[in-house]
């Protein structure tokens, strides 16, 4: 499998994880977008928009894309699932042929000045995908500090479709 059909599968897999998980904090009513799980850590809100954002600016970056990227927090729940939409919807768009060879050359800087010179195939493992899955969990680790019930399952709901029956018993 390819590095950019590995991606979009991963993307779209835990974008449908980030998904869900809204639906469980927002049906909980116990946690809303403003919270957070130490006073220097982003709030829920901001831990969406981020998720997603890694999403669209790979796709950008590496598959010729010019996709907008949010730069406010959504507002509501409503907003905050549009986001997942949107960057659901931009996966689903994206072919894996559009994206950069694996060696191609991917250099970025960062706002504090930082700057890295990667592979593409490097850039999706080393960086894009490690942003994406830290804020995905962050969401995760603020929704249940408050008290939201999630578990494993709620966190990989796209295995159930290779859950096998158990045998019946002799």
């Amino acid at each position: 499998m390819s590095y950019a059909t590995n991606t979009l599968a991963t993307f779209d897999q835990m974008l449908g994880t980030l998904g869900h998980l809204l639906d469980k904090v927002e049906q909980s009513g116990k946690v809303d977008l403003a919270a957070r799980l130490a006073p220097d850590m982003f709030p829920l809100a901001t831990q969406v928009r981020f998720t997603t954002y890694q999403v669209l600016n790979t796709l950008n970056r590496l598959a010729g894309t010019d996709l907008a990227l949010d730069e406010e927090d959504p507002a509501d729940f409503a907003e905050a699932k549009a986001m997942v939409a949107k960057a659901r919807d931009a996966v689903k768009a994206a072919a894996p042929d559009a994206f950069a060879a694996a060696d191609a050359p991917v250099e970025f800087d960062l706002p504090n000045g930082m700057a890295f010179a990667l592979t593409a195939e490097e850039y999706v493992r080393d960086w894009s995908m490690a942003q994406f899955y830290f804020h995905l969990m962050a969401f995760y680790a603020i929704a249940r500090a408050g008290g939201v019930e999630l578990g494993k399952a709620d966190y990989v709901p796209y295995m159930m479709r290779h859950l096998k029956q158990p045998a019946a018993a002799a």
